[in-house]
């Protein structure tokens, strides 16, 4: 179903909540791609689970390959924080606050909500609280850049 569906669920939980933007949203799926594909996060705990359980090699690789691998909070915040460095860099801090998004408990807000639309997944351990202060954006955005005036003769 593409997004310019207007029953598409994330644009439904946008008119729902309006906090957030449908960017910013797209922002927390992107950042996890990123995560996964690029920085190499996730969870591969389930391998030794998998093989206890006497699944074979192959099989095992098969489904790794369906499965997303998981996050945490944490690490979902700061796939968050470098994927808006590499996208938009100093104006990172900007963009995202346009989208509705100024802190890592905004980030677990959004992930919840896709959560309860069936957007997202958690396990038993994820919570709410994994993305409060888990660091702050004007410490990660705006006091990591410095500019320099060159002084004109």
């Amino acid at each position: 179903m593409p997004l310019a569906d207007p029953t598409h669920p994330l644009l439904l939980l946008v008119q729902r909540d309006k906090r957030y933007t449908v960017d910013a949203y797209l922002f927390v799926l992107e950042s996890l791609t990123f995560a996964q594909e690029t920085l190499g996060m996730g969870d591969e705990s389930g391998d030794a689970e998998r093989e206890a359980a006497g699944e074979s090699e192959s099989r095992s690789k098969k489904r790794r390959k369906r499965a997303e691998q998981h996050l945490t909070g944490q690490q979902l915040c700061e796939a968050a924080r470098r994927y808006a460095l590499d996208q938009y860099g100093y104006l990172a801090q900007m963009v995202l606050g346009n989208w509705g998004v100024s802190s890592t408990r905004d980030l677990g807000e959004i992930v919840f909500n896709m959560i309860d639309i069936g957007q997202m997944r958690k396990t038993r351990k994820d919570r709410r609280e994994d993305f409060h202060d888990v660091y702050d954006f004007d410490d990660v955005f705006r006091d990591r850049f410095s500019f320099i005036v060159a002084e004109t003769a």
